[in-house]
């Protein structure tokens, strides 16, 4: 399973925060999704899938987006590739096992052909040819990974009522509560201190 470093995303409000999702599947989850999460949405169209795949932890730059062989076909598949992560992984911050269809779907897509590592002048990148297909099947090939490995027990979802996001723990405590300190935790404690003032107030 991938480690991941800090993803920029923007908040309904405006506000941009960084999340560190621990995991390329959960990292993809952020892209948007159905119902309320379509607020989120970032894949509008191939192109958009591309961008996202050259940016991801999977190839980091070293293939542009144009680049990446993406299709329309693709992009509904990624679109439904995500859905079955979003339920798998929601499943496992409930602390419960990836239903018996989804992992169906994970093991098909993981099985095909992935993203191969190449070195290239002394740093690794990524062989050609690179597809949307291949992506994907590195995407599930990551969920299988965290849905298998001890790190399943690590899969969070933020405290914070009011958001949905999930990420992997890896944390040496594994105590970490929310999506991001600087949007959730921040606003959490706001909250916390508003209250306790309005206590103040009322026992004056």
């Amino acid at each position: 399973m991938s480690r991941t470093d800090a993803v920029t995303l923007v908040a309904a409000d405006g506000a941009r925060f960084s999340v560190v999702g621990g995991a390329t599947c959960i990292e993809f989850l952020y892209t948007g999704g159905l119902g309320e999460r379509a607020r989120w949405e970032t894949l509008h169209g191939p192109r958009d899938l591309a961008a996202w795949a050259s940016a991801s932890q999977l190839i980091r730059g070293s293939v542009p987006p144009e680049g990446v062989e993406v299709g329309p076909a693709d992009l509904a598949e990624a679109i439904a590739l995500r859905e079955v992560l979003w339920r798998s992984i929601n499943r496992l911050a409930d602390g419960q096992p990836v239903a018996e269809a989804d992992v169906d779907a994970l093991n098909a897509v993981a099985a095909r052909p992935d993203l191969a590592p190449r070195l290239s002048a002394g740093v690794v990148a990524v062989a050609s040819p690179v597809t949307a297909a291949r992506v994907l099947a590195s995407v599930a090939r990551d969920a299988v990974a965290l849905a298998g490995g001890p790190l399943a027990a690590r899969v969070r979802r933020c405290a914070a009522d009011d958001c949905a996001l999930v990420f992997v723990d890896t944390s040496r405590p594994g105590a970490r509560r929310w999506c991001a300190m600087s949007r959730c935790g921040n606003r959490d404690k706001a909250r916390t201190r508003r209250r306790r003032e309005a206590g103040h107030d009322r026992d004056e």
